[in-house]
């Protein structure tokens, strides 16, 4: 008899483990306040459960908006303790809210220190929704985390038979269960009902391979995110500037570009000492410095979204304040 893989299994609550009060509530269930642990995720879906041996870890049950930096570090923790109580496991899986399962996946992949892979998933309809996602994203998920072919490619995102890259993936719809894309380079593969198929691998560097590490940190430095538009005038930078931030995304126009009042801001907030990072609202292709940003000390973002790009300053300003050392971790990972 085949033994099944072992994969513990941390719940952070959001619409996979999300009950409404009937099976046609499927957009205004977070009302109800029905959240279950991954116990009771596994006991409701059984079927999914069956595809590994599956370690049900309690971390907290929340909506993904009320997700902070600080559950960021706990789930790192969690993680080094599950792997220690349990040096067997293949792999885990978190499960997620969609709202935020980008971010944690990225700040995951650039956070986390298990050499196992580590698989973040979430539902579009609510686990007690009339044809629900959750059992087989959840059961996906488990296989994805338990395939050896999984390891090295950082934090993955499993939802929709689709396996993506934390880096690269972002939600795209708000109801639609293909919501979550990967715009510029495509998914890393499929989790199909006779096998899981991987097709290509992320490039950058990402965990547990990373120079970063929250463990012994109190938080992440204070990083904000301004989005450019029409008649943009600078207020924004500057009140985040006054609030304290040490860095700014840029969510500029494409490829690059500023209102001309915000551009001066975010000019004066490099000469007071904050980095500033341009990135682009659209939500794909990279960021090319233009003269001007760089003459005033702006940093590219690459092709990271304002969100990402926003994780990753946050990590560089634990390290370094070196504009040409944070350009480099911009260009690694």
């Amino acid at each position: 008899m085949t033994r099944k893989a072992k994969v513990a299994l941390i719940g952070t609550g959001g619409t996979i483990t999300s009950l409404g009060k009937d099976a046609w509530d499927l957009q205004n269930y977070t009302v109800q306040n029905r959240r279950m642990h991954p116990a009771e995720v596994l006991a409701m879906f059984p079927d999914a459960a069956a595809v590994a041996d599956v370690i049900p870890i309690e971390f907290k049950a929340i909506p993904s908006p009320q997700i902070q930096p600080s559950d960021w570090k706990s789930l790192v923790l969690a993680m080094d303790a599950a792997l220690g109580s349990h040096p067997d496991l293949a792999g885990i899986v978190i499960l997620h809210g969609t709202s935020t399962l980008e971010e944690t996946a990225y700040a995951l992949n650039l956070l986390a220190k298990v050499p196992i892979p580590v698989v973040l998933v979430g539902a579009q309809r609510p686990a007690s929704g009339l044809s629900t996602d959750a059992p087989m994203n959840l059961a996906n998920a488990l296989r994805v985390a338990a395939h050896p072919d999984a390891r090295g490619l950082g934090v993955l995102v499993v939802l929709n038979d689709e396996i993506q890259a934390a880096r690269e993936v972002t939600k795209t719809s708000t109801y639609r269960l293909q919501t979550f894309r990967t715009p510029d380079f495509g998914i890393l593969g499929q989790a199909d009902a006779d096998s899981i198929h991987f097709y290509r691998r992320p490039v950058r560097r990402c965990a547990p391979d990373t120079e970063f590490d929250i463990r012994p940190l109190n938080g992440l430095p204070r990083v904000d995110i301004v989005s450019s538009y029409a008649g943009a005038d600078g207020t924004a930078v500057r009140a985040f500037v006054a609030a304290g931030a040490q860095g700014i995304v840029a969510g500029s126009f494409a490829p690059g570009y500023n209102a001309p009042e915000e551009f001066e801001a975010l000019k004066a907030a490099v000469q007071q000492g904050v980095v500033v990072v341009q990135s682009s609202r659209v939500g794909s292709g990279r960021v090319f410095l233009l003269d001007e940003p760089k003459r005033a000390g702006f940093i590219s973002a690459d092709n990271l979204t304002p969100q990402k790009a926003r994780i990753l300053l946050a990590c560089a300003l634990t390290r370094t304040r070196d504009p040409a050392e944070i350009a480099r971790i911009f260009a690694q990972y």
